[in-house]
Formats: structure tokens, sequence, C-alpha cells
């Protein structure tokens, strides 16, 4: 019998595999220079926490939750997202005082119909900054996933801004949207139709009905005047920021959670299942909704299969500093004590176990993506080694001394 990944998953393996470390640095040093510390949750968690945080009418509940019962009869569900987790873990914690800015990094978990860019495992990065009303903080998370996204290469990025007001103004809000649905249910999608009392906003999110909502009264038009402040607020932030977005005023998020500012990060020049890369919002009653103390709160996910998708396809950077050729089998012992010797320096290198050829070794060195290469043969005994650049093939006699000040230049 040969077995395979499940349906919806994706093995990742070298080379393609160093994109994804590439991506994954990228992250957390932009997350650590921006005041972020790394947040740890687990993989699953008690089902309720998820219907009744993410809500029990969306989609995600109603039909994309791996949830099974484990050997004690306990419901648990294979996180979908992971902002009720950290919000859970900061209730259990006792709570926020001041205010906590966090990330995180790992597998998600939505049973979907498997396309480019939309998987049944996913990784997703992540920030939440809580504990704080400002639109200042919304400014700053939109600004660090911007900034993470120039900095892995994804290109012509539009970021999508609206603000969904609080719940006192989507309360009026929401009967002219339901109104508005009613006399057009012949024309609505059975899904929409089914949310029409329940969730009437994913109309407004529902490629099969955009046409027929193309004319709905939209959020931003209904505003309280301290979110119509707040909203004018991150405009003015972004500004500042130099970061360009554009008003959607049917953008929506289809976790219930969400009020005030929502957006998405949508790159031009990218077409998928789904072709936004990410986005968050602002869950000021997140906290509450899941038994704690309120606490207003502002975050982010980023698809982080999407986002290698949509990057600009460049190399990444070696895999390797150095691979170690030994051109004479008796160097053998040499050879593998400059390995460790490198390595002891904080540099990445490698050479081959048994007995190869050169030739073989070379192709080894360019399977591994390793940018130079030091041939340990003949002029070791006057401390030589030759060295090569395998992108530009640049060869020269190099002392063994001189190795980190050639690696590092």
């Amino acid at each position: 019998m040969t077995y395979r990944a499940p349906k919806g998953t994706d093995d990742i393996l070298p080379p393609e595999s160093a994109e994804w470390l590439m991506a994954e640095r990228v992250f957390l040093d932009l997350a650590e220079r921006f005041g972020y510390g790394l947040v740890l949750t687990p993989l699953f968690e008690s089902t309720e926490l998820f219907s009744r945080g993410i809500g029990e009418d969306t989609e995600v509940v109603e039909k994309q939750m791996y949830t099974f019962q484990d050997k004690g009869g306990r419901s648990l569900t294979l996180r979908p997202e992971a902002t009720a987790s950290v919000v859970r873990a900061l209730i259990q914690a006792g709570g926020v005082v001041g205010t906590f800015k966090g990330f995180y990094w790992g597998p998600m978990f939505r049973y979907e119909r498997p396309q480019k860019g939309r998987r049944r495992q996913f990784s997703q990065a992540g920030i939440e900054y809580l504990g704080e009303i400002s639109p200042e903080a919304d400014v700053e998370v939109i600004e660090l996933g911007y900034r993470y996204l120039e900095e892995v290469g994804v290109k012509d990025v539009e970021v999508q801004l609206n603000s969904i007001g609080d719940g006192t103004d989507r309360s009026d809000y929401r009967a002219e949207l339901i109104a508005f649905l009613e006399a057009r249910k012949d024309d609505l999608s059975e899904d929409a139709v089914r949310r029409i009392h329940q969730n009437p906003l994913r109309a407004l999110d529902s490629k099969a009905d955009a046409a027929v909502v193309a004319g709905a009264p939209t959020p931003v038009d209904h505003l309280s005047g301290e979110a119509a402040e707040h909203f004018a607020a991150v405009r003015s932030g972004l500004d500042a920021a130099g970061i360009p977005y554009t008003i959607n005023p049917t953008l929506v998020r289809g976790l219930d959670y969400y009020n005030r500012t929502v957006w998405e990060y949508v790159p031009l020049s990218f077409e998928a299942a789904q072709s936004s890369v990410g986005g968050g919002g602002r869950y000021d009653s997140l906290f509450e909704m899941l038994g704690g103390k309120a606490t207003p709160s502002v975050g982010l996910a980023m698809g982080l299969d999407r986002i290698l998708l949509a990057r600009d396809q460049s190399p990444v950077d070696p895999v390797l500093d150095a691979f170690v050729i030994i051109a004479d089998p008796e160097r053998g012992v040499d050879a593998r004590t400059l390995v460790r010797a490198l390595r002891a320096k904080g540099f990445r290198a490698d050479a081959v176990a048994g007995d190869r050829s050169v030739k073989a070794q070379f192709k080894a060195a360019d399977r591994a993506n390793a940018a130079h290469a030091f041939v340990v043969g003949e002029e070791w005994d006057g401390g030589r080694v030759m060295a090569r650049d395998l992108a530009t093939g640049d060869q020269q006699p190099l002392a063994v001394e001189e190795i980190e000040t050639w690696l590092t230049r």
C-alpha cells in the first residue's frame, strides 16, 4: 500500500522549505522589532471556545471545523484560527494588565475544498495588540503586516480598509440591511438567504451575491460619531506612515467578534481561490464573550501559504554558507575538522559522508544550495584551501585563517 498526505495538506521538503524558513525568520524579526513577544497555545481547544468566540452562525463553525471527541468524552476542535486561543490564554493567566503585545506562528485547520491558496492545513502568522483602544494600535498592526509583505517580496499590495462600527451602530444598520436583502431574497444564494436574519453582513462578502448586493447600505455609512472619529484617525495614521489603502465599504470579516476597523491585504497581481493574503481588525468585545474582563484589542493574521505563492519568486538565500569538498580521501579527517570549526563559528557548513568523487561532491553542494565550496586537497599542507563562489564559479587559493573573512565579505 502507498500512503499519501491527507487531501488538502502538503509535504514541504528542501529546497522549497528554505522559503518557509525565510518567511518565518522575517516575521519573527519584524514582530520583535515592533515589541511583540511569542505566544504558544495548544493546537486543539474546547469546541465551545470557537463556537462562542467565532460565532455559531459563521461558515467556519458551521462547516469547516475539525471537531472530535476525546477518550474522556470532551468535544475538542483543531484550531481554525488563533485569536480565540490567545484571548483564552490571557484570561486564564489573569487578564491583561496595561497592554499586551503578542505574536504567534503555526498551523491552523479548516475543512475546505482544496484549491490554490486554500488548504485544509494551512499556516498563519499573527499579531495581537491587547488592552489599547487608541486608533494608533490599529495603525501599528496594519503597518506591521504591510511591512512584512514588503520584506518577503510580495509586490503591489493594496490595503483594503473599512469600519463596521460598534454594536450599537450595527443594530440600526443591521435592520436596514435585512430589509434590503429581504426585498431581493429571490435573487440571493441559498447561503445568503439562510443568513439574512442570523448574519446578514456575510452577504456583503459573498462573491456569489456581489451583483445583488452592489447597492446595499454599507456599515461605514452608519457609524456613530465615536466610531467615525476612530476610523478617521486610523486613516490619518496610515497616511502618516506612508501605507497606501483604499476604502472598501463592503469589506467585512467572517468571524463575529470584529468591530470598528477591518482590513485585508490584497496583492493586485495574485490570483487564487482567495486573493487576500492576510487581514485583521479590532475585536473589543471578545474578552467579555469568552468570560473575561472587557479588553480593547486589535490583531491580524497572515496566510503563509498564500504569501509564498504571491511573493516575487527571486532566488532564496543559500541554505548553506559553506560546503567542504574532500579532494583527497586521506584529507577526510582534516576536512571534517574544518566543517566543525566553521559550525562552531556560527556558519552553516556541511560535507558529504563516505567516499565520493569530487564531481559528485560539487553536485551535492549545488543540491544543498550552498554559497561557497572549500576544496581540501594538496594545498592543505601549506595551510590553504581552494575557495569557489558557487554562484559565479570564481575560485582562488585561500589561507585557512582567511575563510571566515571570505564568508563574511
